[in-house]
């Protein structure tokens, strides 16, 4: 198993609320539901932040990749030149405008941007855990409230096997989202969530130090250090962003299909027991201290549910 037994779990509980949190605010996001001429539209509300892009489909896809591409070549930029404080920059501005956008469903603008502003300034510069990973939770599902009026179920599956295979390309082949990953760390800026945890056999070590009393030479010392030294259980954002990006796609192709926007969302939660699943067996089975590309376990994950609420 990668982590310990309770890490694990309260890792996949976070991934389950966050994809909860985002069809929830998704389906509420939802203005309107017209039927004109045997043909069913899904109206959203205009976001906290202005209108999306008039782009649907394959244009949609198209912007998406393209943000990534960009977003990921400045990033690898930054790293090389060691600018930590240009990230934390561009990382505020991405968590703020995340969050505005989810906060926009449920406030009004002006609300919402006051505590998105407030929740990013102490996620980036006053950062503890507890901050972390419930502003992760809200970025998240603005990133679904803004994407999934823009895509079909064609085009989101297909960003689906193409984040996959980029995943494993990037984790084994380049490993440049290793180094990123690890850079995000140093810089205690991350984009996904963040359990850093003392593993219980290092813990009943250090322990067994501190009874056995002070190492009687620095080589002794020196292993002591190593016992007691930290770890960190990491998700990285796009394995949460992207399978709940797809669940809310599929959400609303039910609602056009003809059912109520309660039921359809009840439905959804399929995808999202299955990827659940295929991330917890992730975990099971994954070595410690390895890094592993989650996407084509989620995507997996995704598909499997997609094809029950098929044959329902």
């Amino acid at each position: 198993m990668k982590h310990d037994l309770k890490i694990t779990i309260i890792l996949v509980l976070f991934f389950v609320l966050a994809q909860l949190i985002g069809l929830a605010l998704v389906n509420i996001d939802i203005k309107e539901v017209k039927v004109v001429e045997g043909v069913t539209t899904i109206v959203h509300e205009e976001t906290s932040l202005g209108p999306r892009p008039e782009v649907t489909s394959m244009g949609a896809f198209a912007y998406i990749a393209i943000g990534l591409l960009i977003g990921t070549l400045l990033v690898l930029l930054i790293i090389r030149m060691k600018k930590i404080k240009l990230w934390k920059t561009w990382f505020f501005l991405a968590v703020f405008i995340a969050i505005s956008l989810a906060l926009g469903v449920i406030f009004h603008k002006f609300i919402a941007l006051i505590i998105a502003l407030i929740l990013a300034i102490l996620k980036v510069w006053k950062p503890n855990v507890f901050v972390h990973n419930i502003t992760e939770l809200l970025m998240y599902a603005g990133i679904a409230v803004f994407l999934v009026p823009m895509l079909n179920i064609l085009w989101v599956a297909i960003l689906l096997i193409i984040i996959s295979l980029y995943d494993v390309y990037a984790v084994f082949k380049s490993k440049h989202m290793v180094r990123m990953a690890k850079f995000q760390v140093k810089s205690k800026v991350f984009a996904g969530l963040f359990i850093p945890y003392t593993p219980k056999k290092q813990g009943l070590e250090a322990e067994v130090g501190k009874i056995a009393g002070p190492p009687k030479s620095f080589k002794a010392s020196k292993i002591s250090k190593q016992r007691v030294q930290r770890k960190n259980a990491i998700l990285g954002g796009g394995d949460i962003a992207f399978p709940l990006i797809f669940t809310g796609v599929v959400m609303e192709n039910l609602i056009v299909q003809g059912l109520s926007k309660t039921a359809a969302l009840y439905q959804s939660l399929i995808i999202t027991f299955t990827t659940m699943i295929a991330l917890s067996l992730l975990f099971i089975f994954a070595k410690k201290d390895k890094f592993y590309p989650a996407m084509p376990f989620i995507t997996a994950g995704c598909f499997a549910g997609y094809v029950i609420i098929l044959l329902l």
